[in-house]
């Protein structure tokens, strides 16, 4: 699986702050220990940028740029920031804000047909976030249809599913799955990513590492193309560059609701076949199901 490092983020207050102030330093320290710990990408955020989104892009994909040779994805909503972005990656670049919406399909598709960049293409249209596996099928297909009549071939966009936190609404996670395993029948040839920490927004703080790694083994047995992720989580890494294929394999036991007897599991290994089951939905999610 591509795994895309999430943690340059205009979220976070520090890469902000230097970001603001032209601190090359701390953001050449974050590229440098995601590209050491082996992403495959880097994700750029800088969100709707609003003062000099031009000049803020090129500073930074130029700073990045300096300690590493990794591919860009590129995530702002500002047009200006965007194309002002792929105007100076060195290689063929991500762009990751593109969706359904009117406004988006008229200003982001262009840029990425114009300068031959992947983009992630997420299932929201006009009216949200479509509810169900179905309506996800239907919103891509109508949304992919206008990539393709730009010159954007399905084997350049990365489908975004749209992750939400299991704790608002654990019904879309299950919805999440059906629709990863319809995607190569919906669109041939087409990638899959998803930004796998709004899966655990909001849980408890020493949870949402093991729900993140769970989920990401159980999305990329069905096929998942890709993840952004954080490029520190180092038993997130060694999970899934088959460093641990033991634990690999019991998630996917889990997930085939093997007969196992979960009293006799280490603590480590009943945590993640507990995760598994409210992933799944057969259990329902809690702060505490690891407690049930």
């Amino acid at each position: 699986m591509i795994l895309i490092g999430e943690d340059l983020n205009v979220m976070s207050g520090e890469i902000s702050r230097v970001i603001k102030e032209r601190e090359p330093g701390p953001i050449q320290q974050c590229v440098a220990a995601q590209t050491k710990n082996g992403m495959d990408y880097l994700d750029v955020n800088v969100g709707p940028v609003k003062k000099d989104p031009e000049g803020t892009m090129e500073w930074l994909i130029n700073t990045v740029q300096e300690v590493t040779d990794l591919p860009l994805c590129l995530d702002t909503t500002n047009p200006l920031a965007m194309e002002a972005g792929l105007k100076f990656c060195k290689s063929k670049a991500l762009l990751n804000s593109a969706s359904g919406a009117t406004e988006s399909m008229e200003t982001m598709l262009p840029l990425a047909a114009k300068y031959s960049a992947d983009v992630v293409l997420s299932v929201i249209n006009d009216a949200g976030l479509p509810s169900d596996a179905d309506e996800r099928a239907a919103s891509i297909m109508e949304s992919a249809a206008v990539a393709n009549e730009l010159g954007i071939a399905n084997e350049n966009i990365w489908v975004d599913p749209v992750l939400l936190p299991i704790g608002v609404d654990q019904r879309q996670v299950t919805s999440y799955l059906e629709f990863i395993q319809m995607l190569q029948d919906l669109l041939p040839g087409a990638k899959s990513t998803c930004g796998l920490s709004n899966l655990s927004y909001g849980a408890p703080k020493e949870l949402k590492s093991l729900l993140n790694r769970t989920f990401l083994v159980m999305i990329g047995r069905y096929g998942q193309h890709s993840a952004i992720v954080s490029g520190f989580d180092r038993e997130l890494i060694r999970l899934i560059r088959g460093e641990v294929p033991e634990m690999v394999e019991l998630i996917y036991r889990a997930m085939d609701e093997e007969n196992m007897d979960i009293s006799a599991l280490p603590q480590k290994e009943l945590e993640y076949v507990k995760t598994v089951q409210v992933l799944m939905g057969k259990s329902l999610y809690s702060h505490s199901w690891l407690e049930v």
